[in-house]
């Protein structure tokens, strides 16, 4: 009797989805809060409440999409550094266990059904849906060119404020704006700890980042990032009348970023990226202020 011929083993479906779950960074959820908590600021503030559900479904299930997107087509541009880097080298098209076309094909996937959602919002919010693509893609190939990918980053995550206020005001007013602006500030300083992390890797392999741009005075520099964003926070809380509540969380949350200067004293990697952490709660002590001096005198 003649043997079959050998056929390589094949990988099983649910290791396949675990390795695209992995490359959509699903299991690590910190970079949709930290994406989460800027579009929640938005919608509260531009509904004076409590948003449309329908609206609010549509920009939390597109945070979670586009942030999905955005790992994607960040780990495609960086498979030639993330072999190279401690924190990355074991990501999946670093190892090897998922193709660039494969992760080409999910990253287009991923940005349909999220346009498909914003396809039931208004004209405004649809046309301001393309710019957000453009920003999501072109983001991850800055670090080739200039040592301020953290700045872009801050303007790709935070493109969900302007297309908030388009999707519940069906415009986008001069508070829109600065809030906007005060999340570039705020991603700009909490991605630099991220940046600081990967610091030493990065020289080597000729990438950039704000924390090799800022140098010794990187500490100094985030001190001054984290004024403006807390300074155009405030213009924020004046802007839209919030009450007691929002410049409480304000107090607290400047507490919470002090600790971080402190974890990063000695700008050691894990204190920086705890640092980096932290930022979460951050996010999350403002916009409870912002829903507490909504419905408190």
């Amino acid at each position: 009797m003649s043997r079959l011929p050998h056929t390589p083993p094949t990988a099983s479906t649910s290791s396949r989805f675990g390795h695209y779950w992995k490359l959509m960074r699903a299991d690590r959820p910190i970079g949709t809060l930290l994406l989460l908590w800027p579009t929640w600021w938005a919608l509260w503030l531009a509904a004076d409440g409590t948003p449309p559900l329908w609206t609010l479904f549509v920009f939390t299930a597109g945070v979670w999409l586009t942030r999905s997107a955005g790992c994607v087509i960040n780990d495609y541009a960086d498979r030639w550094l993330d072999p190279h880097v401690k924190r990355t080298k074991e990501r999946p098209l670093a190892t090897g266990a998922v193709s660039g076309r494969e992760a080409l094909a999910l990253f287009a996937g991923l940005m349909l059904v999220a346009f498909a959602l914003v396809l039931s919002m208004n004209a405004l919010t649809i046309g301001l849906s393309f710019i957000g693509v453009f920003l999501a893609a072109s983001y991850p190939y800055l670090k080739r060119y200039t040592h301020l990918p953290q700045v872009y980053l801050g303007m790709a995550f935070g493109w969900g404020i302007p297309m908030a206020f388009a999707a519940v005001q069906g415009e986008v007013p001069p508070l829109g704006w600065v809030l906007y602006g005060a999340n570039i500030l705020w991603s700009t300083a909490y991605d630099t700890w991220y940046a600081m992390v990967d610091r030493d890797d990065d020289l080597k392999m000729g990438s950039h980042s704000t924390a090799i741009l800022f140098g010794d005075l990187d500490l100094v520099i985030q001190g001054i990032l984290y004024a403006l964003f807390f300074g155009a926070m405030a213009l924020v809380g004046q802007r839209a009348e919030l009450g007691m509540a929002y410049w409480a969380s304000m107090a607290l949350a400047m507490a919470m970023v002090a600790y971080e200067f402190w974890l990063c004293r000695n700008r050691e990697r894990e204190p920086c990226f705890k640092a980096f952490l932290h930022n979460n709660w951050v996010g999350a002590v403002l916009f409870a202020g912002i829903v507490a001096s909504q419905y408190l005198p």
